[in-house]
């Protein structure tokens, strides 16, 4: 299983100028300030399932940009219909990456579905998604970056992670408005 934190880290370390990342609520908000206070980045707070819709607006808004979405199973499984709504309407810039470690780690590590027989690869290629792929491997961030920056979208990638409690990193702002301000400075034209 992976290290989420060091992935994130590492994946954010070989960032492009064009790239702007979107993060879930909770641990994926955490993983992403963990690897340094950047505008180019919007962290969800308390809003479970919007990250990922909000990611795809995004995408389809500045189809200039790369667009990756980091958000958590538990995240993602509020809103399942979302790979529907991204396979249907592509947008080629965008990739999703689902840190998932079976668990709500935040609330006492209660198990979530893909700890069962839930899927969430074989949901996105259902849905639609073509280009979804689980790695389980540390080394495998080389392909991740390949999918973001090379690669036509939407992808789905689902990293396979240990269920352990990371500690809280705190976004720039709590505030919604300054940190979509902050954040929208970077994707004008």
């Amino acid at each position: 299983m992976i290290d989420r934190r060091a992935f994130v880290q590492k994946l954010l370390s070989e960032r492009q100028d064009n790239l702007r990342v979107v993060s879930g609520l909770g641990t994926s908000t955490w993983d992403l300030m963990s690897a340094g206070d950047d505008k180019r980045n919007f962290g969800f707070i308390g809003a479970m399932g919007q990250a990922v819709p909000f990611a795809l607006g995004l995408s389809i808004a500045k189809p200039d940009l790369k667009i990756a979405i980091i958000t958590g199973d538990g995240d993602m499984l509020m809103s399942l219909g979302i790979m529907s709504t991204i396979a249907n309407h592509p947008s080629s810039n965008l990739t999703l990456i689902v840190m998932d470690n079976e668990s709500y780690v935040e609330t006492g590590s209660q198990p979530t579905a893909t700890a069962g027989k839930t899927n969430l690869e074989l949901i996105a290629k259902g849905s639609g998604i073509e280009n979804s792929y689980t790695i389980k491997n540390q080394i495998d961030n080389s392909k991740v970056l390949k999918t973001i920056y090379e690669e036509e979208g939407p992808s789905a990638v689902i990293v396979k992670c240990k269920a352990v409690p990371t500690p809280l990193i705190f976004p720039y702002s709590f505030d919604g408005v300054t940190a979509i301000n902050r954040f929208m400075e970077t994707t004008k034209d």
